[in-house]
């Protein structure tokens, strides 16, 4: 079965592949994520036929095999059969739809009768698990969903520059320990089965890495939690990797901690940045420890939420209060058992270079603070956070200020360019707008920007000139300014002006695109169709092959079939 299915979704992949694109201009309301599934089930139980869809098989499909084979049933009932709709239409758009198929109009019928049903299904599937889902989050403190609402509503968190970071990651006494502890281990040492290493190897471990020998009238290795947790971060980091046999061997590289990049140094970091699991509290009884799992990430939350300090005193009152609420019969007792819980939490934070403490203050650092964030990320969450104004890249700026609101995004620019001489603006904007040819929201953007910044920007723009994606806003910039010499904007300039103007505007979606076409008349779009296939242009041929598919005018379908034909000839 797996090689049948390894061979389906071969088969499947370009289809698939050409569908998210063409739903990104067709159905942007859709997930086309969501198809992949259903069309893989159906290769393998209902037609071999890709194009060939039945209304009865997509009964069967939908009943029947997808809720044996989906992952998350909560995605599946909001979006599963919109994508699936949008899947055939695709099918029938492009002629692929075979000719032994149910027609589009009887597959989404059927689409409707078994909408309620399907619903119930994946609903049913997340009520079985619902049970498993709330016991796994019951007890934990550092439940970031929790908080979602909050962590939305904060104000926008300005991230430090990666330099500023990197020297902080440096100086984590926790990567060093783990450095020392790796290197310690050697090239291939054997562990044991039941304690990784012996008791006199144990001593010598502690020693390593600089803590001392409890004393225990059992074996030490049972006695030294935190050396284990060094253990695992070094694990974490990449400082250990499995050898041969029952072997741990030190990584070639990590005598070499602290890197010299600044982004090896902050890679290696993030690596590491699950490791504040360990600073939870460890007590002798395994139900009680578990009653204050998650405390550490809680301590992080709290602090981002309260804008990166609290008092100690309330921060553990507060923590307190929520073991006691999300575990009622063992959260208090746990709290009183471990004596000062937020003791190894803090500990473990300061010693990674997240937190410090001043008399009874906790604060995040600049560390902390990226790291907090990448945590919220990792849980789904959205956060406002940024790059700091002053250590943001022209190409950062762009990219943001794409998926702010139009007053957010010029206040950024606003205090981008107050940081720096007009001319230089304009040549790291237009330099971030020629990576990436492709890009055509970026380069307006930064035309659009560069533009305001008049004689100043002059030599920009000259520079600019060399570079074809960026040449007609140079040279129509250029003639405006009326700089002697500059070249005039040629017809070939406006047409690829024009296609970037297309490209925004598909990336809108397709009524957004339908729209644009429209406003400029059928006529003026034949006659671009003409000769705008010419246009070494990235989104040519998508644009072309897009307009032949939804322009609601026959004749420009045709000619920009003709056209699309043209430019793959080329």
């Amino acid at each position: 079965m797996t090689d049948r299915i390894e061979v389906a979704a071969t088969e499947l992949r370009p289809l698939l592949e050409e569908f998210i694109m063409w739903a990104r201009a067709n159905a942007p309301g859709s997930d086309p994520e969501l198809v992949g599934p259903a069309a893989l089930w159906h290769r393998l139980a209902f037609s071999q036929d890709l194009g060939t869809w039945k209304r009865a098989d997509l009964r069967n499909l939908l009943l029947d095999r997808m809720p044996k084979v989906v992952e998350d049933p909560d995605a599946a009932a909001d979006g599963m059969l919109p994508a699936v709709d949008a899947y055939l239409t695709f099918l029938s758009q492009t002629g692929r739809l075979t000719q032994r198929s149910d027609s589009l109009a009887d597959l989404q019928a059927e689409l409707d009768d078994v909408e309620d049903e399907f619903v119930d299904l994946m609903e049913e599937l997340l009520e079985d698990t619902e049970g498993d889902d709330v016991e796994d989050e019951a007890g934990d403190l550092g439940d970031f969903e929790l908080f979602a609402d909050e962590l939305a509503e904060l104000d926008t968190i300005r991230l430090r520059p990666d330099a500023e970071l990197a020297a902080a990651a440096r100086q984590a006494p926790l990567v060093a320990k783990a450095r020392d502890l790796a290197l310690w281990v050697g090239s291939g040492r054997r562990v044991g089965e039941d304690t990784l290493l012996s008791d006199a190897e144990v001593e010598e471990a502690l020693a390593a890495v600089g803590l001392p020998t409890p004393e225990t009238d059992g074996p030490i290795a049972e006695a030294v939690p935190y050396l284990w947790n060094i253990w695992n971060l070094a694990v974490d980091l990449e400082f250990l990797e499995p050898g041969d046999g029952s072997t741990v061997a030190v990584q070639d590289d990590t005598s070499e901690w602290p890197f010299d990049d600044d982004e090896d140094v902050l890679d290696a970091w993030m690596l590491g940045l699950h490791s504040v699991d360990y600073g939870d509290p460890e007590l002798p009884d395994d139900d009680l420890t578990m009653a204050l799992s998650g405390l550490t990430r809680g301590v992080l939350v709290r602090l981002l939420l309260a804008g990166g300090s609290r008092d100690l005193d309330e921060l553990a009152q507060e923590l307190a209060e929520a073991a006691a609420d999300l575990d009622e019969e063992l959260g208090a007792d746990a709290w009183e058992a471990a004596g000062d819980p937020l003791a190894p939490a803090i500990d473990w934070l300061v010693g990674y270079g997240m937190v410090e403490v001043q008399g009874r203050t906790i604060s995040l650092t600049p560390l902390g603070t990226e790291g907090v964030v990448h945590l919220v990320d990792d849980a789904d969450i959205e956060v406002d956070a940024r790059p700091a104004i002053e250590s943001m890249s022209a190409h950062e700026l762009l990219v943001l200020s794409a998926e702010l609101p139009e007053e957010e995004a010029d206040a950024e620019f606003a205090a981008w360019m107050r940081l720096r001489e007009p001319a230089k603006a304009a040549e790291e904007l237009l330099e971030a707008a020629a990576e990436d040819d492709s890009d055509a929201l970026i380069r307006v953007q930064a035309a659009s920007v560069v533009g305001t910044l008049g004689e100043a920007a002059i030599p920009a723009w000259q520079a600019a000139l060399k570079q074809p994606s960026l040449r007609p806003y140079a040279a129509t910039h250029l003639s405006q300014l009326e700089v002697e010499g500059a070249p005039e904007p040629t017809q070939d300039d406006t047409h690829w002006l024009i296609l970037d103007m297309w490209t925004i505007s598909a990336g809108l979606g397709r009524s957004e695109f339908v729209s644009s076409l429209q406003d400029i008349g059928p006529d003026m779009v034949n006659s671009l169709l003409e000769v705008i296939w010419k246009i070494p242009h990235a989104h040519v041929e998508e644009l072309l092959d897009l307009i032949s598919q939804v322009h609601p005018d026959k004749q420009v379908a045709k000619t920009a079939r003709r056209a699309l034909f043209k430019a793959r000839s080329m």
